[in-house]
């Protein structure tokens, strides 16, 4: 999970989101995506899926189950 909330972090800043933004664009409120950040809740698959569309990255990536 840790990697997971990094990588969530870095993509959100590399793409210039704020926390608000990308909770707008998953139809969630802010402390809901801060907590993905924190590693206290863990999105739902169609959540996930939207943030790795968002970024522009896999799922897999996300996950650390890969690499860019």
């Amino acid at each position: 999970m840790k990697i997971f909330c990094e990588r969530l972090t870095e993509q959100r800043k590399m793409n210039g989101y704020t926390q608000r933004a990308v909770a707008e664009e998953l139809g969630i409120s802010q402390p809901s995506y801060v907590r993905y950040e924190r590693g206290d809740a863990q999105p739902t698959l169609e959540n996930l899926a939207k943030l790795a569309d968002l970024f522009d990255v896999s799922t897999d990536y996300l996950l650390g189950r890969k690499e860019l």
